[in-house]
């Protein structure tokens, strides 16, 4: 059995009381949708704003977990609210990234940065999309990432603030443009061999 990660349950703590609201799963996946934007657009403006962005997609990254435990504990799941919830979540990697790049474009990577957020972020949008392809096709667990004592490989993004504040965000792009399309790659593989046995 998959132990629920610390923030989701945290959300799903904070989130209890909205049960027999008229808030829906789907207000939460706007509010992340907000929140999520508001980071790249902070990201993009300059430098000086990026651990303030960098914060506020922490926030974000964490209530993309609320809208699912709201759906679960409410009852109110549904296959679009599911729809909405992932095109936001590739969204919002998306712009982060190509948001960072634009931000970096004063930096000693010159505008350089700008297309090295737009590979980063089309890698990202790559993964999404295989990931969801997967899901539709064998179903949530066959996409969960690992869990190690309540920590899941995602939980890493909450250490983006700690990027920022160490002043490492061109570092962090770097290794994103390499990174991010080399595990995109993985995943395309991994694509391949889940429709070959549904064949």
């Amino acid at each position: 059995m998959t132990t629920k990660t610390w923030d989701a349950q945290i959300a799903n703590w904070l989130v209890r009381p909205l049960t027999n609201t008229n808030i829906t799963p789907n207000h939460l996946t706007t509010v992340r949708l907000i929140t999520g934007l508001t980071s790249s657009f902070l990201l993009a403006i300059d430098i000086k704003f990026a651990n303030f962005g960098a914060f506020i997609f922490a926030l974000s990254n964490f209530l993309d977990h609320t809208d699912g435990e709201l759906a679960r504990i409410s009852g109110k799941i549904s296959k679009w609210g599911h729809n909405y919830d992932l095109a936001c979540d590739a969204i919002i990697h998306i712009l982060v990234f190509v948001g960072i790049g634009i931000g970096l474009r004063n930096s000693q990577l010159g505008y350089l940065s700008i297309l090295m957020g737009l590979i980063s972020g089309i890698a990202v949008a790559c993964i999404f999309h295989l990931r969801n392809e997967m899901e539709q096709q064998l179903g949530k667990d066959a996409t969960r990432q690992p869990n190690f004592a309540g920590f899941d490989i995602e939980d890493i993004l909450y250490l983006f603030p700690v990027v920022t504040l160490l002043n490492q965000l061109d570092t962090l792009l770097i290794a994103a443009t390499i990174g991010a399309p080399i595990f995109a790659i993985g995943v395309f593989w991994q694509y391949r061999m889940v429709s070959k046995t549904n064949i």
